[in-house]
Parts: structure tokens; sequence; C-alpha cells
């Protein structure tokens, strides 16, 4: 899919591709793919780079435009596993046109951050930011999950709650990894100067996102430290719960136990004594009752945790 815009009045309208200054290609085709290679000279290579969600943030200078492969993070359906994962997206900068390329539908250049444009760098490095500000809310929708988590395993015995808990810690570890990367093409931007950003105000608007891409690499960091340290202790209060709910079913398995026993003894087809008294029934009934509140009172005085 193929979206054209062009700039008016310091924003984004959609426009046809003649009189485009932004391009976005959405898990182009085959036939898409060859329009990028063969009419705007795109490497081959770098293209399906853009489309790997393994490749790593990087820079590619070109002798008609420059390639920047980003790390961003997927878009997540609510309701779904708990994974975060993350993917590329590639910009290509010419001298009057930036083409994107991505992997998912593009989100709408709407609100606050888009409402004033001027060049297609600016619009480059806003999507950047946008990229940041997600990883961010993803982190805090991250945050609230594991506490939710961590009030269901205090009395689950299953490790479904457990293993969601592993899936948060994996999407911190994949997070953490895209911006490391993403933080190094930053600072390679930033290097690179009147090469890669020729206005500088964007040179300075590449200066605060390199800011909030640490930030936000420091509180993932954090996150993945609390995550990964009381992982550990949460799988031992599962186990613990489970110790828990087998001593009592082995005290009620002791309890039916010996009851069953004192009524079975005196159920032999043999000569045994009450036989023939005529209170045998409730003599027997009374003697199981006293032997299952005997292993009662033996169990609570030998216990070292309440019920």
């Amino acid at each position: 899919m193929i979206r054209s815009y062009n700039i008016e009045d310091e924003r984004l309208v959609e426009c046809h591709p003649a009189f485009a200054r932004v391009a976005w290609f959405a898990a182009p085709d085959e036939d898409e793919q060859r329009v990028l290679i063969h009419h705007h000279g795109l490497d081959e290579h770098t293209l399906h780079s853009t489309l790997d969600p393994d490749e790593q943030a990087r820079i590619e200078i070109e002798p008609n435009h420059r390639a920047v492969i980003f790390k961003v993070p997927r878009n997540h359906v609510p309701g779904g596993d708990l994974e975060f994962k993350v993917t590329s997206v590639g910009f290509f900068l010419f001298a009057d046109l930036l083409i994107v390329v991505s992997a998912e539908e593009p989100a709408p250049f709407s609100g606050r951050p888009f409402s004033r444009i001027g060049r297609p760098e600016e619009v480059m490095l806003k999507l950047i930011n946008a990229s940041i500000s997600l990883f961010r809310t993803h982190l805090q929708i991250i945050a609230r999950v594991s506490e939710d988590l961590s009030e269901k395993i205090s009395s689950s015995m299953e490790n479904r709650y457990l293993l969601q808990l592993f899936d948060l810690e994996k999407s911190l570890v994949y997070y953490l990894n895209a911006m490391s990367s993403n933080s190094a093409l930053l600072e390679k931007m930033r290097h690179l100067g009147q090469q890669m950003l020729r206005s500088p105000e964007d040179r300075e608007f590449l200066d605060d996102i390199i800011i909030e891409n640490y930030q936000c690499f420091k509180q993932a960091r954090m996150y993945s430290n609390i995550l990964s340290s009381m992982t550990a202790a949460r799988a031992s209060i599962v186990n613990n719960n489970l110790n828990i709910l087998m001593k009592r079913l082995n005290i009620v398995t002791i309890g039916i136990m010996i009851p069953t026993l004192v009524v079975s003894t005196f159920s032999m087809n043999v000569a045994i004594p009450l036989q023939k008294n005529d209170y045998a029934f409730w003599i027997i009934l009374g003697l199981s009752v006293i032997s299952l509140i005997g292993v009662l009172g033996v169990w609570r005085y030998f216990r070292r945790d309440p019920l």
C-alpha cells in the first residue's frame, strides 16, 4: 500500500504521487519493491533490511539519498498475548522527498506533534520521536500488567501467570536491545551533522530526541532489573502455594484414613467384639469420631503455620 503526502500550510495532506514530498510504502509487494529499487534507486539489500524485524538500526549514505533503519515497537493488540515485539522501519531521505518503508500500516499524521512541519527531514525526526513515545507508553503498560500479575501470583498455584510474567521479561529484553541500537544510530546522525540534517533546527531537535531515547532506555532497564529480580521470588511463591495445598490434602487424607481403619476393623467377617451389642453401631461411630478428633489434635499440636 502506498500513501503520498504533500506539505501544505505546515501540515501533511494526502496528494497525488507526482506531488508527494513524503511517500509511505506499507508492506510493499513485489511490484512496489521494484518501483523503489529501479525508479527511486534504493539498494535492494537495504530495502529488504527495513522489512526484517531482526535487523539492527543503522545509517547508509548513498550518492543520492540517506537511508536510516530505525527500530520501532510493533502495534500491540489488547486482549492478545503479553509479548511486546519490535520491528524495523526505513527512512530514505532524498533532497526533497522522504520515503518511509514499513511492515505495518502507517499511523495517521495527526495531533500536535505533526501540526507544524516544514521539511521532509522534520517528518522523519517526528516519526522517530513518536516511536520513542510509543516505547514509553508500552513500558507503562508492562509495569501495570506486571503489578496485576504479581497480585494474582501471590494466591495462584498455576504457572499461567508466571509464564505471562516471563513474556513481559522477554519483551523488555527486546526493547532494551532496540533502544540500544537506536541510541547508536542517533549518535551517528548527530556526528554526521549537516551531511545528515541540513537545518540547525532539525539538529537541535535531534539532540532532544537523543535525550528522550536515553531516558526511555533507563526506564526500560529499571523495569527489566526489577522484573528479573522478582521473577525467581514469584516462582517460589507459586511452589510454596502448591506445597501448602499438598499439605492440606495430606492432612485430609490422613484424617479420613484413621476412621476408615476403625470401621474396616469392625467390618471383618470374623468373630469380633461388640458384634452382639445392641449399641455396636453407635459405639463404632463414636470411635471413628474420636480417632478423627485425635488426628486433628495431634496435627494442630505439631503444625508450624496456620491452615
